[in-house]
């Protein structure tokens, strides 16, 4: 059962009736660059009266600012919308779907754990015709729609899922300035990061902060690490028999890769507080140490959201930038990119879940979040010029020219590896553990499963 509801998370709860335009982040009409029209049509859902519970993994500026997008919904449509969010999402959901007292909506960062959950009967399918829509509005759409189908009880796939909320992860932050102070410039391949790594440390500073916590689910950020240097040191095909489990766990081409992160993270000068600090630190708090001076670090590799992290006035695109991890020079594999995206799911019947569901169908529900920060979308049907910084726009031509994209492999892995085994080998990676025990010890948990 839960405990105060969520299990100590404040309930946010605001009446649609005081969620007036007044109060919306963009005024109605005040901008031509959004695209009202969509909002206008949210008034044709009459939601008065009507109550919709959603819990999701966001806190802090992310719930903020999913709530500046939820505030649409309210004051078109009149519903009462009660978000909660938690820091231990992935273990609360399962509590709460298997307990009988699950949210309407859940925002899964993990698809493999929303695919566990509807193969036990606990997601409701989506709106018939809505992958369809994902499909022909999303670019790369198939891939998209795929992301959020899954096998139900009966064996069938169904689209369980919307995707919303693009991330990017294959980026590295740092400081113009900084690396300007220092005579050091943007590093083109995996070789030349790795010859940056080091003349950093010559010359005295620290080129890293890495951290890895993140409350009940802590060591997801190393396996960001692993997934992007398994798509530089492997082929495609083996990324995603990797994340089948057709390509083992413990298979070498894993070990490597998982090697390959120890290279940056398992050498105490190479990381802002040494190998030790990366378990203990936050991802939240880990970029701080740019933003110091002198500088505790001068990179920090963090998926596209990071910047709502950032001190307050940070200025994307002159205070702090990104470049792409890029790929080795010597293996010939193109430009991937690691991406993921969350989604959201029904677990009940409750009707206001299918609108909220079309309302994310909208441009303004992507716009809205646009204009602000942390957020990219795939969504063809947006005004891309609404984007908060330029930086933003960067991240969409990464997307655009990856010539390989692929979804974070722990968000399609099982729940018991991606949202786990996965996680809790990275932490006793960082630890001291060898990657082979790990791998092993990581399979022999995928073993496990039926």
């Amino acid at each position: 059962m839960r405990k105060s509801l969520y299990l100590g998370v404040a309930l946010i709860a605001l009446a649609a009736s005081a969620a007036g335009a007044g109060e919306l982040k963009f005024a109605p009409g005040s901008d031509d660059r959004f695209d009202w029209a969509s909002y206008d049509a949210l008034a044709k859902m009459d939601l008065k009266g009507k109550r919709l519970t959603v819990l999701g993994p966001w806190l802090g500026p992310d719930r903020d600012l999913f709530e500046s997008v939820i505030d649409y919904f309210r004051a078109a449509t009149g519903a009462d919308v009660e978000y909660s969010g938690s820091d231990s999402f992935e273990q609360q959901i399962v509590i709460d779907a298997e307990a009988g007292s699950p949210p309407d909506i859940a925002i899964f960062p993990q698809p493999g754990l929303a695919a566990d959950l509807a193969k036990k009967g606990h997601l409701k399918p989506l709106a018939d015709g809505t992958g369809q829509w994902i499909r022909d509005n999303y670019a790369a759409g198939d891939s998209w729609a795929a992301y959020g189908s899954y096998a139900g009880p009966d064996g069938q796939h169904h689209q369980y899922a919307f995707p919303f909320k693009a991330d990017v992860k294959s980026l590295v932050w740092y400081v113009p300035e900084n690396f300007a102070d220092a005579g050091y410039e943007i590093p083109k391949t995996m070789e030349e990061l790795k010859a940056l790594t080091e003349q950093i440390v010559k010359d005295g500073g620290t080129p890293w902060c890495i951290g890895i916590g993140s409350g009940g689910a802590t060591g997801w950020p190393a396996t960001d690490w692993v997934e992007d240097l398994m798509l530089r040191l492997n082929t495609p095909q083996d990324y995603d028999d990797w994340v089948s489990n057709k390509l083992k766990f413990d298979d070498p081409k894993v070990v490597a890769a998982i090697e390959d992160f120890g290279w940056f993270a398992k050498t105490d000068s190479f990381v802002a507080g040494g190998t030790g600090a990366v378990a203990s630190t936050d991802f939240r708090d880990s970029p701080k140490g740019l933003f110091t001076s002198p500088p505790q670090c001068y990179m920090h590799k963090m998926a596209s959201f990071i910047p709502s992290f950032f001190p307050e006035g940070t200025v994307i695109g002159q205070d702090a930038d990104f470049f792409y991890f890029p790929a080795y020079a010597d293996k010939d594999l193109g430009q991937p990119v690691l991406g993921a995206g969350t989604v959201f799911a029904k677990l009940s019947d409750n009707p206001v879940g299918d609108a909220f569901i079309a309302f994310l169908e909208s441009p303004i529900a992507h716009e809205v979040w646009m204009a602000q920060t942390g957020f990219v979308t795939p969504y063809k049907g947006v005004n891309t010029d609404l984007y908060g910084d330029p930086t933003l726009k960067k991240m969409g031509d990464i997307l655009l020219g990856a010539t390989t994209f692929r979804f974070d492999g722990s968000d399609l892995m099982p729940g018991a590896i991606g949202a786990g085994a996965f996680w809790t080998g990275m932490v006793d990676y960082v630890g001291g553990k060898s990657a082979a025990d790990v791998a092993g010890a990581i399979q022999a948990t995928w073993n496990t499963l039926k």
